[in-house]
Formats: structure tokens, C-alpha cells, sequence
């Protein structure tokens, strides 16, 4: 899980309940504070922000600065849209506190490794957290509640996309911010699985899982890109390596070729050479060891 980790939300019912506070840092970044959690939208060049977090910031926000944050919450627009997750982390902590989740001390294996601490988000749901990962445990009438296509036979699920199938099987004991994130994982990590669940197919630009199959099914017989590197020996060139189908594996045949440097983007599935305008090279190569 993400911005809705378990463990790290407020899990009493009695705990005070967090006051977002706004700012701007001393190197005038936009900041928040709401309770332990401090943030920051950080530029990330081209236009581009992300949500920054720290934890614990005890100076005024006017003091704080870019090395006071370590965290890396996603991609933000614009200031608005800043102000406006950080209102909806403080919603989420507000909804966490309802829910009453307690926190225990259990001796249970993991797939993960020995449980170091338990949240109990009700009877027959636990969520364990090890020393190196995390996740859920449900009792067998619970996991009977999780969908066919999601359900897992150990009645464990890890935290980074496998709890959204926790949360789509028992909503009520979850916050809407981890609902609608569950509802992205799901979609665009198990399409077949969402398509099912809601009874449509998905569109393009829907799912990244379901837009990767579909471009692979529609290049299986073209060059992709797997690593590229600005040419030392034709300026103005990026030299590639290309494998058919984007094919991973000992095996698969290679091809190096030239495309314009101007040209060249990674995309979101890999560049697709055009072997009408894009010349096969098998001259000296700027890769380190690269063998033909």
C-alpha cells in the first residue's frame, strides 16, 4: 500500500485527530504539516512536481528545507493539486481514527518473514508488518469474501497491489482514499479481473496492464528498444540495441541501430524502430561490452 499504509495511520479512535497547516519552506517550496507527516511539492524538471514527505519535522515550516524530505508520494500538477492531497491524507487519517484499528503484538509466520507488528482491522483481517515487507492475513470466512479472480489461496496478500483485492472484498474496513486506490491497482494491474468485476472492457488509456498487452500484441513482429545510449561516433544519434518483440532473455536475437537523437523517446512500452528510416548499425559501439 501507498499513501494508506496500515501501520503507518493513526489506529485509535482516541488518538487527536491531525490539523493540516500550510507554508513555504525556507527555500520556498510549497510544505504542509499534518501531525507527524510533513510534505513538500518538489520540482522534478520540465514542468514536472512530485509529493515529497518527511516524518517528525519539529521545526516551523518556514525552516524546513528540500533535505528534510526522503519520501516519494507521486506525481503532483500544480500547488492546488498539492493542497489538495494533503486534505486528502488528513480526510483518510479522520476516516483510519472511525474505523477503531488496534494495534497488536502476534508471534505468526509470513510469506515475508516473522510478524514484527499487527494492525487488527477486525475480526479474521490482520495486517502484518516484517522486517523487510508486509501484508494481509485473512481468516478463511473472510477470504471467502474476496473475489474469485483475486482471491488467494494462502490467505495472504502483500501490501504494494495484492491488499486492493482486501479492500475490494471488504470495503467497510478501509477509508475511501484506499478504496479508490484499490480500485486503480486492480485496474491496471488485473484487467481481466476489473473487466469482470464491472462487466465492460476497458479502453484504451484505462489500464496500463491491459495498454501493455495490447501494444505487444500489435508490435510482437517489430524492433523494440531496450537500452540506448547518445552515439560517440555518429553526433546527432542515439545508437539502441533492439530485440523483436521487446523479447527479454539470453536467447533473443539483437540489433543495434541509429535514430536521431531529437527522435528518440523511451515511451511507455519502449521506442519502436522504423526499419524503413531508421538504419541497422554494426559499426564501433558507445555500449561498454556490448557483443553483435
Amino acid at each position: 500500500m501507498s499513501t494508506g499504509i496500515p501501520n503507518k495511520t493513526p489506529s485509535s479512535s482516541a488518538s487527536p485527530l491531525p490539523v493540516v497547516e500550510f507554508g513555504r519552506s525556507a527555500d520556498n517550496l510549497p510544505v504542509a504539516r499534518l501531525g507527524d507527516t510533513a510534505f513538500a511539492m518538489v520540482p522534478a524538471g520540465e514542468g514536472r512536481h512530485f509529493l515529497a514527505t518527511g516524518w517528525r519535522l519539529s521545526r516551523v515550516l518556514a525552516e524546513w528545507t528540500r533535505d528534510d524530505f526522503y519520501g516519494h508520494g507521486g506525481q503532483v500538477a500544480d500547488e492546488p493539486a498539492f493542497r489538495a492531497m494533503v486534505a486528502e491524507n488528513a480526510e483518510h487519517q479522520r476516516e483510519v481514527a472511525a474505523l477503531g484499528r488496534q494495534e497488536l503484538s502476534v508471534r505468526v509466520n509470513t510469506p515475508w518473514g516473522s510478524s514484527q507488528g499487527a494492525t487488527l482491522y477486525a475480526q479474521g483481517v490482520i495486517f502484518h508488518s516484517t522486517a523487510s515487507h508486509g501484508g494481509f492475513q485473512l481468516a478463511p470466512d473472510r477470504n471467502a469474501s474476496i473475489h474469485p479472480k483475486l482471491r488467494s489461496c494462502s490467505r495472504f496478500y502483500e501490501e504494494d497491489a495484492e491488499w486492493a483485492a482486501v479492500a475490494l472484498g471488504l470495503p467497510e474496513l478501509f477509508t475511501s482514499h484506499e478504496r479508490r486506490e484499490a480500485e486503480d491497482i486492480i485496474r491496471n494491474h488485473w484487467p481481466d479481473a476489473w473487466e469482470t468485476i464491472h462487466g465492460r472492457a476497458l479502453k484504451a488509456g484505462e489500464s496500463r496492464e491491459r495498454d501493455r498487452q495490447i501494444f505487444e500484441r500489435d508490435h510482437a513482429g517489430d524492433w523494440i528498444v531496450i537500452s540506448a545510449i547518445r552515439s560517440d561516433h555518429r553526433p546527432g544519434f542515439a545508437e539502441v540495441v533492439a530485440r523483436c518483440g521487446g523479447r527479454r532473455g539470453a536467447r533473443a536475437a539483437e540489433r543495434r541501430f541509429l535514430v536521431p537523437v531529437e527522435e528518440y523517446r523511451a515511451g511507455r512500452f519502449g521506442f519502436v524502430i522504423d526499419v524503413a528510416r531508421h538504419p541497422v548499425y554494426d559499426g564501433p559501439s558507445s555500449f561498454a561490452g556490448w557483443r553483435g
